[in-house]
């Protein structure tokens, strides 16, 4: 992709998720997701209603009248944004591939995180760690994570949620929220999801297109594994090849529902044709 391309998608990217962030997402993300806690804040008379067990007892005595202590959340977070790059995010049939949903969606979270003063950073990977960004804050940091997300070119084709998951984990000390953002083809990845969410808040976005879940009968058609290259002739006007195909998808997603659950790890998954907005607004209120 040219550059003048990129710095255009870069701009369109923009206008589309910050105004989204802007009028729908804000106050939902700042409740689905907390700060690290309660901090002091002041001391005020105490008014009826108030928990006598935040009364301070030092001030209540020097006043001679009960005061109570206010505490705010501290709401700063650290947000990681955990971005499979992998070759199949290229596939689509309709209007938008992978690859558009889950750029778009990964600007909202960073606009997201921004806009309530949260740190944002970025991992991309593939079969290995393709790109690191830390953690920051601010416009620029924001356009420049977008800019990579528009024109980042990966070296690997297959995919590695375990090493990369394994990484993140390494590579961020305290807690934080992350989101892993995938079509999540690939295995064996459970045991580094359930320790990571251990330390962190760990939040899964699966991005999938329709023709993943069931084929149209068109005949003859070949298909390639965009991540090995491997080709397969398919019969779609066999009904049975087409229930078939229909058959693995929902188990693999029995697979991947299981370990979320035992994992206990928040997910949505987002069909490109769908309103990714009206899912994560579900995911949101859920948490909330």
């Amino acid at each position: 992709m040219e550059t003048s391309e990129i710095l255009k998608r870069v701009r369109q990217v923009e206008i589309k998720t910050r105004g989204l962030t802007q009028n729908i997402f804000a106050g939902e993300y700042h409740t689905a997701f907390k700060g690290r806690g309660m901090t002091f804040s002041e001391v005020r008379e105490y008014q009826y209603g108030d928990d006598i067990r935040n009364i301070d007892w030092n001030v209540t005595a020097r006043f001679n009248h009960p005061y109570v202590k206010i505490f705010e959340e501290e709401r700063e977070l650290t947000v990681m944004l955990l971005i499979d790059i992998s070759a199949s995010r290229m596939f689509g049939t309709d209007a938008k591939l992978k690859k558009n949903v889950i750029t778009e969606i990964a600007a909202v979270l960073a606009f997201s995180a921004i806009q309530n003063n949260d740190k944002i950073g970025v991992i991309f990977f593939s079969d290995k760690i393709e790109k690191f960004i830390p953690p920051q804050k601010g416009k620029k940091h924001i356009l420049y994570i977008i800019r990579e997300l528009v024109g980042f070119e990966p070296t690997g084709k297959k995919t590695d949620i375990a090493s990369a998951v394994k990484y993140f984990t390494n590579a961020i000390k305290k807690r934080c929220t992350a989101f892993l953002i995938s079509d999540f083809y690939d295995q064996h990845f459970e045991d580094a999801l359930t320790i990571a969410n251990r330390k962190h808040d760990v939040v899964a976005l699966q991005v999938y297109d329709k023709r993943e879940t069931e084929l149209p009968p068109v005949g003859l058609i070949k298909v390639t594994d965009a991540e090995t290259e491997t080709d397969m002739w398919l019969d779609t006007s066999s009904k049975k090849v087409r229930i078939t195909y229909a058959e693995n998808w929902r188990n693999n997603q029995k697979i991947l529902s299981d370990i979320f659950q035992k994992s206990r790890i928040d997910n949505v998954s987002i069909n490109t044709e769908e309103d990714y907005v009206k899912a994560l607004m579900k995911l949101f209120k859920m948490r909330a």
